[in-house]
């Protein structure tokens, strides 16, 4: 195996973010926003996030978009605001029906994209390299929570 250098890393990264990027958006191009939809969408169906404002700090995504992205999403019927029952103020994004559904179809589309984009390694490698970058996300959105993961891939 040949020596690392390290700037071999930033373009090691670029090449599956950007890669990952084609195949999810070709696996989401029938959805709203794309990926993007579908990242909202899925936190939705699966983690309990109190308010709009809450999921825009989740997600990463400056709230401004996020209300587009939400408006786009409720059109299509795969999600509504509700009053939040603590705070008539607060709306809470909910997953409807259509949108549990949608999501779960849309698990396998990214499981497809995922197998597309790593399918240069064994099994057990993907699930290491999912392992490793889920904690090195997770640490970097607690250090900087304010780090915008959609630049990287809109400056690509």
């Amino acid at each position: 195996m040949a020596p690392r250098h390290a700037a071999n890393f930033g373009w090691s990264i670029s090449m599956v973010l950007r890669r990952w990027q084609e195949f999810a958006e070709e696996a989401f191009r029938d959805l709203p926003h794309g990926s993007r939809g579908f990242l909202l969408l899925s936190v939705v169906v699966h983690e309990d996030v109190p308010t709009q404002g809450a999921l825009a700090t989740r997600l990463a995504i400056d709230r401004t978009v996020l209300t587009y992205v939400i408006d786009d999403l409720e059109k299509a019927g795969l999600i509504e605001r509700r009053p939040d029952p603590r705070d008539r103020r607060a709306r809470r994004i909910v997953a409807t029906e259509t949108g549990r559904k949608v999501q779960a179809e849309g698990e396998k589309r990214m499981a497809d994209a995922e197998a597309s984009v790593l399918g240069g390694l064994p099994e057990d490698q993907r699930e290491a390299f999912r392992d490793y970058a889920d904690r090195a996300a997770e640490a970097i959105f607690k250090a900087a929570p304010g780090t915008n993961p959609c630049m990287a891939v809109e400056s690509l």
